[in-house]
């Protein structure tokens, strides 16, 4: 399955965030740039460290006007505790069913250790006030990717 392309609509959707209340996508069109990431699991070491990236930098992302939200296929109370424990200051929206994550492109074939499986491809979106996509990051390094989509943002949507 392809990921979604610089240029298209983003494509709506309505999901339960960490506290079980329902976010859509189009609540922020017109409003805020939106910045979507996709992420395989709650609380693993590479997922926390992108997520904490972003929570230390919550305050450039709103100088930007820009909302963050990571999508990930955990339940609503695995996503709490992981927003409790690491003092996230962003939502996370529960994608059980991945039918969010396969209208971006981004639940597919996976290999780890020689194993292959289908799951997330943690991938980024970058969306415009107007809802479409501007930029797509698909090689995310978890360590500077607060970095790297902050500098995007400001380069390109100022």
């Amino acid at each position: 399955m392809a990921l979604i392309k610089v240029g298209e609509a983003a494509p709506d959707f309505n999901l339960l965030n960490q506290h079980s209340k329902s976010i859509s996508l189009s609540e922020f069109f017109g409003k805020k740039n939106i910045v979507l990431y996709f992420y395989p699991k709650a609380m693993t070491p590479g997922c926390t460290v992108q997520a904490c990236g972003i929570r230390d930098s919550s305050d450039d992302f709103r100088e930007l006007d820009t909302i963050v939200m990571g999508i990930s296929p955990d339940n609503h109370s695995r996503l709490a505790r992981f927003k409790e424990k690491q003092k996230l200051n962003f939502d996370l929206l529960s994608d059980e069913d991945h039918s969010v994550t396969e209208s971006y492109g981004c639940w597919d074939m996976k290999k780890f250790m020689g194993k292959e499986y289908i799951g997330v491809l943690r991938s980024t979106f970058i969306i415009d006030k107007k809802g479409f996509v501007v930029h797509v990051i698909d090689k995310v390094n978890t360590k500077k990717h607060h970095q790297d989509v902050l500098s995007w943002v400001k380069e390109n949507l100022l």
